[in-house]
């Protein structure tokens, strides 16, 4: 038998816990009711990381498979008949399925206790071992492997292959495929939107490059890594606002604290935010001509390249700095795995910097949602007013 330790921890068992045990018999229409199939075991894991996601109640996807050695109706029936052993040796609240239908059986031990990640798992394996080897051929037993994958799974700011654990995220793919038309729909209104706007503005370019070169030395160019799309990092563009090879500590202690829920509003002097922004407002790294691009949000227009690369969208949640990814609430993941990351989006155009991170956070969540073209639209005419207003920028 084969095992897969890469990505793998360890679970404690309490008296909650597993609850492996001997399996007893169970008929096969009884067997069959319990048993999910591809789609509705791959919701299941979807629902579950969601719950696990408020509960913090973490939960083991087990996976066992074949190494395909014999016909596809022989791994069929060996598979079969470790359904069988699984579905009678689990607690009730546990959800076993195909992973993939006749290929790989699923198990979800559900609200577990995390302890110690690197010496339980040898007993849970041990366990699963002794039961697959006394229903199972010796040389079927040799051919199954076994995967375990704990949600929530390590995320960390030098990770830029984020999630790290695809296995536990099949709904995006899943979501890739049965919205494809409208990928299609936004990539367009991307790429037309991006060509048309740099064109049109390419004088406005070159008077803020003329002015950020003569105000402060320096690129021209605010170069750093950002995390898009399924976690996904990639150079991310603006014109240079602050004074160049500036220490970012002050902003990442700052955003740690937003992120928690325990930073302060700044005061802030723009029309509609006597209340104060959640954000640095008297920083002394930021340039005189850097203040008016960030006040009139000019300092995004090197954006529309990254939308032209296809790493942004016009429209979506603002691109995340990995430093502020390690420091998310499970639940935050969800903005940077659903949508790719935009210019504007429903945050920008409903309060931006008013609001908390958490009521930022749901309004990309509603967005990923109920997204459409339409919506898009919508979004791209309320952002000039946004603009112009400066409400919440800074």
């Amino acid at each position: 038998m084969h095992n897969n330790w890469r990505g793998i921890v360890s679970v404690r068992n309490s008296g909650n816990g597993l609850g492996l045990a001997q399996p007893s018999y169970q008929s096969p229409a009884s067997m069959e009711s319990e048993v999910l199939q591809e789609d509705a075991f791959r919701q299941m894991i979807s629902i579950e990381r969601k719950r696990t996601e408020r509960s913090r109640k973490p939960f083991l996807l087990m996976l066992l498979g074949t190494g395909g050695r014999y016909t596809s109706e022989k791994n069929e029936r060996i598979l079969s008949n470790v359904l069988s052993v699984m579905t009678a040796s689990t607690r009730e609240t546990d959800v076993v399925g195909w992973y993939k239908n006749q290929s790989t059986v699923g198990v979800m031990f559900t609200e577990l206790a995390i302890d110690d990640r690197d010496s339980i798992l040898s007993t849970i394996l041990a366990r699963v071992s002794n039961i697959l080897r006394d229903h199972l051929t010796f040389e079927q037993f040799n051919e199954i492997s076994i995967s375990f994958h704990l949600f929530p799974d390590n995320w960390d700011d030098d990770n830029s292959e984020r999630p790290s654990n695809p296995t536990l995220y099949p709904d995006l793919s899943h979501n890739d495929n049965s919205t494809r038309l409208s990928a299609v729909v936004k990539r367009m209104m991307d790429i037309i939107g991006s060509v048309l706007a740099l064109v049109i503005l390419a004088p406005v370019f070159m008077v803020i490059t003329l002015a950020v070169k003569l105000s402060s030395e320096g690129s021209v160019f605010f170069k750093q890594q950002r995390v898009g799309q399924y976690g996904r990092n990639f150079t991310f563009l603006k014109f240079r606002s602050m004074q160049a090879n500036n220490d970012p500590g002050v902003h990442k202690e700052y955003v740690t604290q937003l992120i928690a829920g325990q930073a302060q509003r700044h005061p802030s002097m723009l029309n509609g935010d006597e209340g104060g922004v959640y954000k640095l407002t008297n920083d002394s790294r930021v340039t005189r001509v850097g203040a008016f691009l960030r006040r009139t949000s000019l300092d995004e227009l090197p954006q529309l390249i990254n939308v032209l690369r296809g790493e942004m969208s016009l429209v979506g949640p603002r691109p995340a700095i990995p430093y502020e990814v390690a420091a998310y609430q499970t639940w935050h993941r969800r903005r940077v795995l659903e949508v790719k990351p935009g210019i504007t989006g429903l945050w920008q155009v409903s309060g931006r910097c008013r609001l908390k991170f958490d009521e930022a956070v749901r309004l990309d969540l509603r967005y990923a949602k109920n997204w459409s073209p339409w919506l898009d639209v919508k979004i791209l005419l309320r952002t000039p007013r946004a603009v112009w207003l400066g409400e919440g920028a800074y």
